[in-house]
């Protein structure tokens, strides 16, 4: 993980500079630099050899302007208050660029999934909603699954958070299961806004997609749906890889292949006839399109003067620094920026409060198109920002939430 407190500090300095950019009063960036509330919540928990353990668990919600908090919840060792706060203010920004109605939240608990049976995390996960149920709900804040929580985690919070209120709530959380109003194509969804913006990257670059040679660093979920989508587009993905390595293939990989290889091996190194390769080379290879799909700070100051790609997608949250940022840049390496590029997953979450909200259910059709259009409008007000303010597609994305979420501070004044 990034440095918890340069991932905050990272955080505030994006919004300094894109606010003095747009002119942003002092008082506004006051309000907006802070998060609206921060919780932080002891969690006893009868483990299955009977000791009671004490977890730690914090929410934090950033801003609510522009509609109820939303944002995931994730299960980790490393998990701080000041990275939930960073990334609640990432969440602000994201919802903001792809003009959905929600406001930023996140959450987490310190504790090391991997070593604890299906029945403690239950015990932890009930623990945890009975501690925050009165600051989330329907049209309050809206958790999701994040890193190491799953749908069956968010079932757990939702009927935790119905038997305390009394009524069926399943607008509380998303990501659930089908069967509890979970949406069609939630799985994909992520995956999908990443090979919507990479063919609209391709369109605006003037770069045919067919036949385009991508990178992927991360083969897990979205590093795997970005790489099926892609290669259905009719692109060459060349390389993949896990946090074990990864594979080159100056042809082109099979995607289904390759993931039936990860089953089988646990990872996706030694594969057919591929070449094994470094994370380290994989992201210089010369390519048309790198996605970088895994863990932050993967481009630094160290690797951004050799990376050859034409355009990168982040489709991991944070994997570029800001040194290596401005490299990029100066090299006139397009860069599309973590808060738009990932947020297909934020929007189809969105449609699906929306249908628990109405009662309804869209067909995997009806999400995937109003997915198309969010990331296509998204994308396109983005780099005409860019252009206007001439400043990087980061620069740009910034400007653009912070701009939509400043004004809904402004329209609603301060009361009382």
């Amino acid at each position: 993980m990034m440095s918890n407190m340069s991932f905050l500090s990272y955080m505030i300095r994006q919004f300094d500079e894109a606010a003095q950019a747009i002119g942003l009063s002092h008082d506004l960036c006051d309000v907006l630099r802070k998060p609206e509330r921060t919780v932080t919540v002891s969690l006893p928990c009868r483990m299955d050899n009977g000791e009671l353990r004490v977890f730690t668990g914090y929410r934090v919600q950033h801003n609510s302007a522009r509609g109820p908090y939303k944002g995931g919840i994730r299960y980790h060792p490393d998990v701080t208050l000041e990275e939930v706060t960073a990334l609640a203010m990432l969440m602000t920004w994201k919802c903001a660029v792809v003009d959905i109605p929600f406001g930023g939240a996140k959450g987490g608990i310190r504790c090391d999934p991997k070593g604890m049976s299906q029945a403690e995390l239950e015990r932890l996960t009930r623990r945890y909603t009975m501690a925050i149920a009165n600051i989330i709900g329907p049209y309050l804040d809206i958790p999701a699954p994040d890193i190491y929580t799953d749908a069956q985690i968010m079932a757990w919070i939702m009927d935790t958070y119905s038997k305390i209120k009394g009524e069926l709530a399943p607008a509380v959380v998303t990501g659930k299961p089908i069967a509890l109003g979970g949406s069609e194509g939630r799985n994909e969804a992520t995956g999908m806004g990443v090979a919507i913006i990479t063919r609209e990257v391709s369109k605006y670059l003037g770069k045919p997609l067919k036949g385009a040679k991508v990178v992927i660093q991360g083969f897990g979920n979205v590093g795997y749906m970005s790489a099926k989508l892609l290669q259905d587009m009719g692109c060459r993905i060349i390389a993949v890889s896990d946090s074990k390595g990864g594979i080159y293939s100056n042809e082109q990989l099979h995607v289904e292949k390759v993931l039936e290889n990860k089953k089988m091996t646990g990872s996706v190194v030694n594969y057919g006839k591929a070449k094994n390769i470094t994370n380290e080379e994989l992201l210089e290879l010369e390519c048309d399109f790198l996605i970088p799909a895994a863990i932050e700070n993967v481009i630094t100051a160290k690797n951004a003067d050799n990376i050859k790609a034409s355009a990168i997608i982040e489709a991991a949250n944070g994997p570029i620094t800001p040194e290596a940022d401005r490299i990029l840049f100066e090299k006139g390496i397009l860069v599309v920026p973590d808060i738009l590029a990932s947020a297909g997953g934020v929007t189809v979450s969105y449609f699906e409060w929306v249908q628990n909200l109405t009662r309804t259910k869209w067909s995997v059709e009806e999400v995937m198109a109003n997915l198309e259009r969010k990331m296509i409008k998204a994308f396109d007000e983005v780099l005409r920002s860019a252009k206007e303010y001439e400043v990087s597609a980061r620069q740009a994305a910034i400007t653009v939430a912070i701009k939509r979420v400043a004004e809904a501070v402004k329209a609603l004044g301060n009361w009382p």
